[in-house]
């Protein structure tokens, strides 16, 4: 069962959060509904969220799909694929992220030309 709904660029994608960050979770959940335009890093997006909360396990390799807060800039970030920081074609955050959710398929992230609209909502 999924819990986010993730919309970008028009197309709607779901999520379902992960326990590798539980006080960012609450902090994003809080926060929800949760929007803005995106910067476009490699196959990253990233935008600006009211949250301002401190590394949980955070990591620079993340899987594919992987929603994670950046602390380092108070953004969240989608990952679907490698970034200028990657290595052996891992997703891979400039420093490291508090991973929070993962999105069910990134398939339609891969058609994105630059920064777009995001808006992120629970089910």
């Amino acid at each position: 069962m999924c819990d986010l709904r993730i919309t970008v660029s028009g197309i709607d994608l779901e999520a379902t959060w992960t326990d590798d960050a539980p006080e960012t979770r609450a902090a994003l959940e809080a926060a929800l509904p949760l929007s803005g335009q995106a910067t476009r890093w490699g196959d990253e997006l990233y935008f600006d969220v009211p949250v301002d909360v401190p590394a949980e396990n955070a990591r620079e390799v993340v899987p594919e799909g992987a929603i994670a807060y950046w602390p380092a800039g108070n953004v969240l970030c989608l990952f679907w694929g490698e970034t200028p920081a990657s290595r052996d074609g891992e997703p891979r955050a400039a420093s490291p992220v508090n991973v929070v959710a993962r999105l069910e398929d990134v398939g339609p992230l891969s058609a994105l030309e630059g920064g777009t609209a995001v808006k992120i909502e629970a089910l």
